[in-house]
């Protein structure tokens, strides 16, 4: 068996994992990523591209290749680092792929990092609250979903370990659970979007009315 390959990393790293379909990347992706460099003071951050998501459609899923190809000439440099970790273990779900990446750097301290659309419907995730017991969980904001995001299911389960937005800084090495929300800049682009341009146009419809 092929041994799966990570990104460079060392015992100490503070790093954030950003996992989804990335179908495609956009700058709504690469904005959370800078949010959380500077606000987490993350030495990384990584983008695992899933093969599929479970609780969407495959159908309109372009190929794992381009979306890889695209999310790297959306970002480059040092810091974010792109990886298909998840088909190389042959994990759909992200307690599997979050368990066999802190059993093989245990010395890292990894933050899963998500938008508060997600957080929406994260208590459908397999896992999640398992998910919430292996690393800190930092949730940036997104437009349309503050109100909701922070009233879904999971937010208000996991609101006991709620830390306050001004320990962002020290996410990384507290010890799960660990939930943060996090203001800040906000951008309007969804993946869903870019691939429905009419959907954008009945969008800025809607915004002139």
């Amino acid at each position: 068996m092929t041994v799966p390959l990570l990104p460079p990393h060392a015992p100490g790293m503070r790093i954030g994992l950003l996992g989804g379909s990335f179908n495609p990347p956009h700058e709504g992706h690469a904005l959370v990523t800078r949010i959380a460099l500077m606000r987490l003071s993350l030495d990384r951050v990584w983008w695992l591209v899933t093969p599929g998501n479970p609780l969407k459609s495959p159908a309109e899923l372009a190929a794992l290749k381009a979306r890889l190809a695209a999310a790297r000439r959306l970002v480059s440099g040092p810091r974010v680092a792109v990886t298909d970790i998840e088909a190389q273990i042959g994990s759909p779900y992200t307690y599997e792929t979050l368990a066999w990446l802190t059993r093989r750097a245990p010395a890292v301290g990894f933050v899963w990092i998500m938008g508060a659309d997600n957080l929406r419907q994260f208590h459908l995730w397999r896992r999640w609250r398992e998910i919430a017991a292996l690393v800190p969980i930092a949730v940036i904001d997104r437009p349309g979903s503050t109100l909701r995001a922070m009233s879904s299911r999971a937010a208000v389960a996991l609101n006991p370990w709620r830390v306050p937005e001004r320990d962002a800084a020290r996410l990384a090495g507290m010890r799960p659970p660990a939930f943060l929300f996090l203001h800040g800049p906000r951008s309007e682009l969804s993946s869903t979007v870019l691939r429905h341009p009419e959907r954008a146009a009945q969008l800025e419809a809607t915004a002139a009315c």
